[in-house]
């Protein structure tokens, strides 16, 4: 059972989004809005559905994760009401919903019917949630302006969001910390998993992603998404970037870690971890998270530089020339909540520098974000600066020795306060 101050702050988050909810709905012309929890689909050819977590506004209200055909309604003046799907079932169990205040603000029904509840007297209704299971719902579906101002609703999180996210960190920390002792230990990419599994007690399939852990070269891959059985000969480095989801709301955090006798390897990730503090440093009301991005290059080109792996360039020119890019091709980070990739994070194209960075706004107060650089060994991106005219400045032989480790990404999980931020990931580890 959460704690009590914990069930406070979600009955504030319940008026909260219910003020904000009404506002949308008269601004964009609506009486009622009616959220579809979602449904997981069945694999094509077959008679498994791939594994369930809810879509975005039906969490940002219930953090109800596991609630397949569930609906929520939206009514100026009224009660939210909240239907559950409870099918009499002897094949699958059924979620029990837990007895906590928030449920009190709402009109809560069951029924062990997957279709949708009648909504009489809803005056202009919309439907928001996956075309796949609103076909034949009355109402307009999914309108493209209501959608994009309830995604405004979820961008300056409440306190019970913060503390939600704060808890999600707590958990994340505890599993990091095991799967950095496993790997020094000689586990495997699969028993690194098992022991972040283990530490944090979230099945894989619960997290909020799926978890990326690398050893050696597979640490150079973004997004790697396998995990070998079997360690490698001598475990050079570790990446691992694991969440976890707390009440609906996710963490997403990466951590770094060299093996034994890898000094070059160490430094370069302690440089990039130093650079990494003061990144999250700039966090804060009225600062262009653009320039954070950017700033992040120039630290870059300096590690480069003072690593010997780019010599005869100075900073400045590493960046324009693209030398940072071969390296550091992601963007700094992104909007965090109930979805990792939290909405409207890009109301304007990112800029041609910058084309993979997912948030493109000016910090305010309650915005989460992630600060997340890297420096990574990527044959494909390296090739043409060691091709290219830029050659004679590049170290090629230290590449060699390091391209083994894969690479080096840190990521925490900031909250723009009023006056500066708050570190969520850095407060979990102390």
């Amino acid at each position: 059972m959460p704690d009590t101050d914990l069930l406070t702050l979600q009955v504030d988050h319940m008026g909260i989004l219910q003020r904000r909810y009404e506002q949308v709905l008269e601004e964009q012309g609506y009486d009622s809005l009616l959220i579809s929890s979602g449904a997981a689909p069945l694999r094509y050819g077959d008679d498994q559905a791939w594994h369930f977590q809810g879509y975005g506004p039906f969490l940002h209200w219930t953090g109800l994760t596991g609630f397949e055909h569930a609906w929520l309604l939206i009514r100026k003046g009224h009660k939210p009401v909240l239907s559950l799907h409870q099918p009499v079932d002897f094949w699958h169990a059924s979620l029990e919903l837990a007895q906590e205040p928030w449920l009190a603000e709402l009109e809560v029904r069951f029924s062990e019917s997957q279709s949708t509840p009648e909504v009489p007297g809803a005056g202009r209704l919309a439907v928001i949630g996956d075309p796949r299971l609103l076909a034949g719902v009355p109402g307009e579906h999914n309108p493209g302006a209501l959608c994009a101002a309830l995604d405004e609703t979820r961008v300056h999180k409440t306190a019970y969001e913060i503390a939600c996210l704060a808890q999600a960190n707590k958990v994340a920390v505890a599993g990091h910390r095991a799967a950095r002792d496993a790997f020094l230990a000689g586990a495997s990419e699969f028993e690194v998993s098992l022991a972040y599994q283990r530490a944090t007690q979230q099945r894989e399939a619960d997290a909020p992603y799926h978890s990326i852990i690398g050893v050696n070269e597979h640490a150079g891959t973004l997004h790697y998404q396998y995990y070998d059985t079997a360690a490698p000969a001598k475990s050079r480095s570790l990446l691992i970037d694991a969440g976890v989801r707390y009440r609906g709301y996710c963490s997403d955090v990466t951590r770094t870690t060299a093996g034994v006798g890898e000094g070059r390897f160490a430094a370069l990730v302690q440089g990039l971890e130093q650079w990494q503090f003061r990144l999250c440093d700039m966090v804060a009301p009225g600062v262009d998270y653009l320039d954070i991005h950017r700033k992040t290059h120039l630290g870059i080109a300096a590690l480069l530089g003072s690593a010997g792996l780019v010599n005869g360039l100075s900073d400045e020119d590493m960046v324009t020339e693209g030398v940072t890019r071969a390296f550091f091709p992601h963007g700094i980070g992104h909007f965090l909540g109930v979805q990792v990739h939290d909405v409207a994070g890009k109301p304007v194209p990112a800029p041609a520098d910058a084309p993979f960075l997912r948030l493109m706004r000016t910090l305010e107060p309650g915005m989460v974000v992630t600060i997340e650089p890297g420096l990574y060994f990527i044959p494909s991106l390296l090739e043409p600066v060691l091709s290219g005219p830029l050659e004679r400045h590049i170290n090629r032989s230290r590449i060699d020795e390091l391209q083994g480790c894969g690479g080096i990404r840190i990521e925490d999980n900031v909250v723009v306060t009023d006056s500066g931020h708050r570190n969520l990931t850095r407060e979990a580890e102390v």
